[in-house]
């Protein structure tokens, strides 16, 4: 499996983006160990010229990395047709050791990525460099996460054999199910329609506040997060089902295939978008008292809340449009 074109694409942009992070996170350290803006020394002049490259060279790996979540379901779901049982991604990440594992994390990455890369944006609105130790201490933490997700990505396809018999989604993500994909299938579909508009009807309160007032960053950031929870959950526990039209099938999988019209490429776009515009929000408040960002960073974070508000109300449409056209219908 691992001379596919798809596979041998992820596992080359994972060691690249795991390369480029392990050279940033030792130019990181220098940067919180020697950084002074007030001093002229020639390492200072030197970190100075540097951090454009580093920065630059850091901005592109984790834009690769956001776009490589898409390769990655996108490689898995081509990939079910070899294996037995499998019906679609669902079956192929269930094939190897480490398939869930790895899309967990990447997912949990791609998020970590959009944040950086937003500090990253802000850090440049000032003149002074006023995020350059926060978001590098941030590095820090996200780089070994990407070298552990590299590490999973290259153990779970190079496990990958043609010979596996592997479960279908319908097994996988079905009510009698043990774990988390069976406890979201047996939610309640009227109660996880109602959390999930409780946590969207929150998140626009809360953005109405924030783009009036310019309060409640924290909250935004909070609730968008939520949002996308609630609405990856909703996905398996009632959304697939009206769009399959068929009441015991909670895969999140296959509405990424032709069938449906790639409708999940979507649904997942808008939760992820939503999701990293909505804690780039947060993760800006502490920050709004740099005197170099007071004129730059409102006006961000304006463009940020309502990119994160324009996300989830397509989310919200498309899920309220699939429940309102489908034949399906449940309950009394």
């Amino acid at each position: 499996m691992i001379q596919q074109p798809g596979v041998l694409a992820l596992l080359a942009a994972s060691a690249l983006v795991a390369a480029f992070l392990a050279l940033a996170a030792g130019f990181g350290l220098r940067i919180l160990r020697r950084w002074d803006l007030r001093s002229g020394s020639d390492l200072q002049l030197a970190l100075e010229r540097e951090t454009y490259l580093v920065s630059t060279l850091v901005a592109f790996a984790l834009a690769a990395e956001v776009v490589s979540l898409f390769l990655f379901v996108f490689t898995a779901d081509g990939l079910h047709g070899r294996f037995a049982g499998a019906m679609c991604a669902a079956g192929t990440l269930n094939a190897a050791p480490g398939g869930y594992a790895t899309l967990l994390l990447k997912v949990a990455n791609c998020l970590l990525a959009g944040v950086w890369l937003i500090l990253n944006h802000a850090d440049t609105r000032g003149y002074d460099y006023p995020l350059i130790r926060a978001k590098y201490a941030f590095l820090l933490v996200l780089a070994p996460l990407v070298w552990v997700e590299a590490f999973l990505a290259f153990r779970y396809f190079t496990g990958l054999r043609a010979e596996v018999i592997t479960s279908c989604c319908g097994s996988l993500f079905s009510q009698g199910q043990g774990g988390l994909a069976g406890d979201l299938a047996a939610w309640p579909e009227r109660t996880a329609m109602a959390v999930l508009a409780a946590v969207l009807g929150a998140l626009f309160v809360a953005g109405g506040v924030l783009l009036r007032t310019g309060r409640g960053g924290y909250a935004f950031g909070l609730l968008s997060g939520l949002a996308f929870l609630a609405g990856t959950a909703s996905l398996v526990s009632f959304v697939s089902v009206y769009l399959y039209e068929l009441p015991t099938h909670h895969c999140p999988f296959c509405c990424l295939q032709a069938e449906y019209g790639h409708v999940g490429y979507l649904l997942y776009g808008t939760l992820l978008g939503g999701g990293i515009a909505g804690l780039g929000t947060g993760a800006l408040m502490p920050f709004r008292r740099r005197a170099s960002l007071a004129a730059a960073l409102p006006a961000l974070q304006r463009r940020l809340v309502l990119a994160a508000l324009l996300a989830f109300g397509l989310f919200a449409l498309v899920v309220a449009y699939q429940v309102a056209t489908s034949s399906l219908r449940l309950g009394p």
